[in-house]
């Protein structure tokens, strides 16, 4: 009854993601048609590149979809963050069936049908639309058929790069360990799934089923659907103009960047509130995975977003781990004015250090205080950690022998979000996660203390291009403002609020504010 509730409460939302995500699919799987077919065309009159072409469309299906978003973000015109990267990657992993499809249809085409056809004075032209396309057609319908239900599962993954789409709902859900919100992005996409597989299934039995005394006129078709394409577009782009958040004509002053996790995205929605209280006109840009959020920011896709001290030292600079919280600090406000071009604001006031976490009642029953307490445990117990944790130089490698620990087997590596649900579940026994985070409250977790210091810091400040600060401003006063305004128990209250509680990241942003007279 709840989640029918929150179904009812939520319709807009999921209406607006629907469509987004439906959207995605019809214009990059009618894009891939567009190419992929006179493709396949071409190589079967060209055998001699069939092989090459048909390898080179079968690795870039193989490529992980995140993978590929990340190696697009940087390319000019094709790149970016969003939905333009999201149809290119779309239209990618679709070329692979239509083309291998059209080709086994032309070519299944009966040799005797082709041979009378030709006996009959047809030129090769006349024989391809009149005789194997005709024929192939319910061959080629079946590639386009497995196109569009792929498009629909990847398309779940693109909302790691602010493409919209039901895999908001989805990634949400996981970070805050909400069941409602998982259900109400995978749902609609399972069912989308299903409804674009039944209907492209019934068009192609019909034209498996057509005689070729009925055949139809391919050109005319293929020119209603050019013509379907470009009305799409028309209408994607003018529903997109009407939704974006710009006065007038002009476009958005400021984009704002966050990570994929709650943190990010309420401390996205402060300074994008703050801003747009000072007349700045905001477009969000929320929840991008991994670090798209920095390839964006030095692309240019994005003008400012959070980020950690820590994280920036480490994982972006490459420095190995370093505990000086002033000289950490230092070292990457100079180096990322001096690499990138980018400001690091001052300290927002709170540290989101790595957490090492294990369940509340085991920290009870075995007296857990610090990480060093868990080496006598560690043989019999299961560890789990994100992939961030596992690859990082200031991660799991030196974690382990800085604490000389050894687990009863090699970590299990998954998303962040999925790690505290593990360890709730008893799937694991020990996490990193983030020390601020609000699951740690709702899951009745308990944080180890680092004992051996091994942990950098992680303050967290604000980033934001030169330019984009010399342009506008508001965005270095904002920074300015925010200086030693959060602390640590107001973040994870804050956390709490949406993760435990349920409250949207912009209404606890507009709370916050409030109450600091901001």
């Amino acid at each position: 009854m709840e989640r029918l509730q929150f179904f009812a409460q939520n319709w807009p939302l999921l209406l607006r993601l629907t469509s987004e995500h439906l959207v995605l699919v019809v214009i990059s799987t009618a894009i891939a048609a567009l190419i992929g077919i006179p493709l396949g065309i071409l190589l079967v009159r060209h055998p001699r590149w069939k092989d090459l072409a048909l390898g080179i469309a079968g690795v870039l299906q193989t490529v992980p979809s995140l993978a590929l978003f990340g190696l697009l973000i940087p390319l000019p015109l094709i790149g970016g963050i969003g939905a333009r990267t999201a149809t290119v990657a779309l239209i990618l992993y679709a070329l692979l069936p239509i083309i291998r499809n059209t080709i086994t249809g032309i070519e299944g085409v009966d040799r005797h049908v082709r041979e009378a056809a030709i006996a009959m004075g047809m030129t090769p032209r006349q024989l391809l639309w009149q005789v194997e396309l005709p024929l192939a057609m319910g061959v080629i319908m079946a590639g386009v058929r497995v196109a569009a239900v792929i498009g629909v599962g990847v398309a779940t993954i693109a909302a790691a790069i602010g493409a919209g789409g039901l895999g908001t709902l989805i990634f949400r859900g996981l970070r805050a360990n909400d069941d409602r919100l998982i259900l109400a992005g995978a749902v609609p996409a399972a069912m989308m799934a299903l409804a674009v597989d039944w209907a492209l299934g019934r068009l192609e039995s019909r034209l498996r089923a057509r005689r070729p005394s009925r055949t139809f006129d391919l050109r005319a078709v293929g020119l209603a659907g050019s013509a379907a394409l470009v009305l799409l577009l028309a209408i994607f782009s003018a529903w997109r103009f009407a939704t974006a958040p710009t006065a007038g004509l002009t476009k958005p002053r400021l984009v704002v960047g966050s990570k994929d996790f709650t943190e990010q995205v309420i401390l996205g929605e402060i300074i994008a509130q703050m801003l747009e209280a000072r007349g700045v006109e905001v477009e969000r840009r929320f929840e991008l995975g991994g670090n798209l959020c920095h390839n964006a920011l030095i692309a240019g896709q994005i003008d400012l977003y959070p980020e950690y001290t820590g994280t920036a030292y480490t994982a972006i600079l490459g420095h190995p781990p370093l505990t000086d919280v002033r000289a950490v600090y230092e070292h990457v406000q100079r180096e990322y004015l001096e690499k990138f071009d980018v400001i690091v604001g001052p300290p927002l006031g709170f540290r989101n250090d790595f957490a090492i976490l294990v369940r509340g009642a085991d920290a009870r029953r075995l007296r857990l205080r610090t990480i060093s307490d868990i080496a006598p445990y560690a043989p019999s117990w299961r560890a789990g950690f994100g992939q961030d944790f596992i690859s990082r130089s200031d991660g799991y490698a030196g974690f382990v022998r800085a604490y000389n620990l050894r687990f009863a087997a090699p970590p299990r590596e998954m998303d962040l979000a999925l790690t505290y649900r593990a360890l709730a579940a008893g799937e694991v026994d020990v996490i990193a996660g983030n020390s601020t985070d609000g699951l740690i409250a709702a899951l009745d977790l308990v944080q180890l203390e680092d004992d051996r210091r091994y942990f950098p810091p992680y303050e967290a400040v604000m980033l934001v291009r030169r330019e984009t600060a010399t342009r506008i401003p508001e965005a270095r006063e904002v920074l300015e403002r925010l200086a030693g305004s959060i602390s640590t128990a107001e973040m994870r209250q804050m956390n709490y609020e949406v993760d435990g509680e349920r409250r949207s990241p912009a209404e606890v942003a507009r709370a916050w504010r409030a109450r600091k007279g901001f």
